[in-house]
């Protein structure tokens, strides 16, 4: 059976990589010519070029695939990185969708995220699977493109032109996450260079679980279903304490306040404008006060899916940042 992985050489796509291989499947990873895939290092997969933008790279690659596991993807947060959102997450899953119709892939797994379904603006908001996108008037990007990525896939389950699962993990901790662009605060805090905290939450889900319900969920997931994978639903102010701890530092404590972080992601949007590097930007700021609470109880009534505490998958991830030497 010949399974391709898009987005194989990221942090979680390598890991949904490694374990496919692990159990025993012909894995092809889906690389750009130039990529960097020392992720994928020592991995038994072959590698195959393409990218989710070009569709006419997918029409050779996807040829005789059984499952696709689409993961490929941009994380940002400035304006100025939208259109590369609206081209990777909405127009290249679109590409994905549409060479899966064509030729007859037997089952896509999609990885969305939990943005794609919404966040909450007080800790009494804890979303699920049901809860109506609520940010649309944000303008968020990287909210916007998942949001829309989904929809695609989504519709062309409903019409039934295609076989898919869709899935919402949370905030995903674990050995290599510190490689992400997107962890350069957690990374800070846990090197005791952080003196600040944010007002919002978080949901830590750890990547061994989110490995296990990705494959739970394309063996025994409903067509057209989303399943949220998350964990511990947690206070920032919380998670840095846990990684703090975990490096053996000092916590933020001082809380930003949340006019102060809106006039200061103002400001960065300007800066931007003018060709200058700002501080933060204002999706930066919207993002660090919301509540990215979730509920994953369908998940793991449905696929079996069994989260550990956030504590746990946060020293798996300050471990990796000892053993690399990044906090020395």
């Amino acid at each position: 059976m010949k399974i391709l992985v898009t987005g194989a050489n990221g942090f979680l796509g390598s890991w949904v990589t490694k374990a496919l291989v692990n159990e025993g499947h012909n894995v092809y990873a889906l690389v750009r010519p130039k990529s960097d895939i020392s992720e994928l290092e020592g991995v038994n997969c072959k590698y195959v070029h393409g990218d989710v933008t070009d569709i006419h790279s997918l029409l050779e690659a996807f040829k005789g695939v059984d499952t696709v596991f689409h993961l490929a993807g941009v994380i940002a947060y400035k304006k100025s990185q939208r259109a590369m959102m609206d081209k990777v997450n909405v127009q290249g899953t679109a590409n994905v969708v549409s060479v899966c119709r064509e030729h007859k892939v037997r089952r896509l797994v999609y990885l969305s995220s939990v943005v794609a379904i919404g966040a909450g603006y007080t800790p009494n908001d804890i979303l699920n699977e049901e809860s109506p996108y609520n940010v649309a008037d944000l303008n968020l990007g990287y909210f916007e493109t998942k949001h829309q990525a989904e929809q695609i896939v989504k519709a062309a389950c409903d019409k039934g032109e295609i076989n898919a699962v869709m899935l919402n993990p949370s905030t995903i901790y674990g050995a290599g996450d510190a490689k992400k662009g997107s962890r350069k605060m957690q990374l800070k805090v846990a090197q005791g260079k952080l003196k600040f905290y944010t007002s919002g939450g978080v949901n830590v889900v750890a990547v061994e679980d989110v490995v296990a319900g990705i494959l739970s969920a394309w063996k025994n997931g409903r067509k057209g279903e989303r399943y949220i994978l998350s964990g511990e639903n947690i206070l920032i102010k919380d998670l840095f304490a846990m990684i703090a701890a975990e490096a053996g530092v000092k916590a933020p404590s001082h809380l930003l306040p949340d006019g102060l972080l809106h006039a200061v992601g103002a400001v960065g949007d300007f800066m931007e404008k003018m060709g200058l590097k700002g501080p933060l930007s204002r999706e930066n700021a919207y993002t660090a006060t919301m509540y990215h609470w979730f509920d994953s109880s369908k998940a793991q009534s449905e696929l079996d899916f069994k989260p550990r505490p956030a504590r746990e998958a946060i020293h798996n991830s300050v471990q990796w940042m000892k053993d690399q030497g990044l906090l020395s």
